[in-house]
């Protein structure tokens, strides 16, 4: 906006400079034109009186001598029946303007090189008719017009470095609201919920400050009435939760009993950490120090051999890969964990029992992808199971589980992609990005898909 608004203000003040100085400048050429032919007028008009007396000679080049015009200067008397004709000074002009001049009886101009002259009529006592000849150079012509057309230019550029001056003033007084207003969009977009904007500049965008404004206060108080209603409904899960780990007491022991008591514990964890996410106004996700996160290898085989107890009561093959050694990322240890479970979760509640399922872990340069998949039925919407509370009809399914999933890996700039595994089923991959780098690239599929060879679990 602000080199558009100095563009327009030089194309109008070129415009308007070119508009009186080509006219002005044509006048200053004329002016001195019309100057140095009067200087001439008056040069003839001193040598008419004399001749008006006498045609001697001697005299008359006395008196034209006496003008200043020696060698500008000529007189032409014609030949009378008493007199022959004289001519003094030097002639420039041709004969037959001369003749035409004296035929005429008034004065007139005549292109010589170097110039121009100026041929005035004369009325001698004889009643013949004399001319007198004054030569105008060309520089006497046109002198001073090239220093006033140099100041007409000077004038007209400093004309059109000024409006540039005062339409760069004018436009940041307009640019700076507007660049506020980007920022605090951004810093709003970022999560920073105290962003606010200077309610300053031109009327529109003033408006549009108190807008923004208004509207980041608002978004304020839905996430805070959000988080009060998550807090609520977590908290009402405490007294189902209190019979249950109450009733898991009875359960006795055996490893279905221990599981069950863990299950439960953890979804006691699970609430409490809802409850405080939401009471502090914190996101679950969020942006990890350099050496923060956790290690995905270990948080793998730790899930897997949570999950593996009830697949092996359901008699499902399970494999791993990838997980030999450690592989940081910057993702939350719970996050990663929260994320697992609820793709391990989905295989369990989705797939018909004895359905086999993988998880592989791939350490790429710039990310880590990590694959879960199954030899089950497969999704028949991709994009409705991504989708944010759209199940995929099954009961008691939210769609949440996957919104959890593509919420952790693009909180590190990655993303995530449904498609088919190998085992015959679904195939979830969850890019996450290292370093807050490029964002993974496409060829890494190639090398996951070689990577599948892994450590069985029982």
């Amino acid at each position: 906006m602000r080199w558009a608004l100095v563009k327009v203000c030089v194309a109008v003040t070129t415009m308007v400079v070119v508009a009186f100085a080509v006219p002005l400048g044509l006048v200053i050429k004329e002016m001195a034109r019309d100057r140095a032919f009067s200087n001439a007028e008056r040069e003839a008009a001193a040598v008419a009186p004399a001749l008006s007396i006498t045609t001697d000679r001697d005299q008359l080049e006395r008196v034209v001598a006496s003008a200043g015009s020696d060698d500008g200067m000529a007189v032409h008397i014609p030949a009378s029946d008493a007199a022959r004709a004289v001519d003094i000074g030097r002639q420039r002009a041709a004969a037959k303007d001369i003749a035409a001049t004296r035929a005429l009886g008034r004065a007139s101009t005549s292109e010589v090189p170097g110039g121009s002259t100026l041929l005035q009529p004369t009325a001698l006592s004889s009643g013949e008719i004399a001319v007198v000849e004054v030569y105008v150079p060309e520089s006497e012509v046109s002198n001073g017009v090239g220093t006033a057309w140099a100041v007409l230019a000077a004038v007209g550029v400093a004309l059109i470095v000024g409006s540039v001056a005062v339409a760069d003033r004018l436009g940041v007084r307009m640019v700076q609201p507007a660049q506020r207003l980007v920022e605090g969009a951004h810093e709003l977009g970022e999560g920073k919920l105290g962003a606010r904007v200077p309610e300053e500049g031109p009327t529109e965008l003033r408006l549009a400050a108190v807008a923004f404004n208004s509207m980041a206060d608002q978004v304020v108080q839905l996430l805070a009435n959000e988080r009060e209603l998550a807090a609520d409904l977590s908290h009402r899960l405490r007294t189902p939760l209190t019979v249950l780990r109450l009733n898991t007491a009875s359960l006795g022991d055996g490893p279905a009993a221990e599981q069950t008591r863990a299950a439960v514990a953890q979804l006691e964890r699970e609430v409490d950490t809802i409850i405080r996410t939401a009471r502090e106004a914190k996101p679950r996700t969020v942006a990890l120090g350099a050496g923060a996160g956790c290690d995905a290898s270990e948080v793998v085989r730790e899930r897997m051999d949570f999950w593996s107890a009830l697949a092996e009561d359901e008699g499902r093959k399970v494999r791993v890969a990838g997980v030999d050694r450690p592989v940081r990322i910057p993702v939350a240890r719970a996050d990663l964990v929260a994320a697992l479970d609820a793709l391990l979760g989905n295989v369990f509640r989705h797939t018909p029992e004895g359905t086999a399922f993988a998880v592989d872990v791939h350490n790429g340069d710039d990310a880590v992808i990590v694959l879960v998949s199954d030899a089950g039925p497969g999704i028949v919407d991709p994009e409705s199971a991504m989708a944010r509370g759209r199940g995929s009809g099954s009961d008691g399914s939210t769609g949440l589980g996957l919104d959890i999933v593509r919420r952790l890996a693009e909180s590190t700039g990655g993303d995530v992609r449904l498609g088919s595994s190998v085992l015959g089923g679904t195939e979830v991959r969850i890019w996450i990005q290292l370093d807050g780098r490029a964002p993974v690239r496409r060829g890494h599929r190639g090398a996951v898909r070689r990577r599948r060879r892994g450590v069985g679990v029982s």
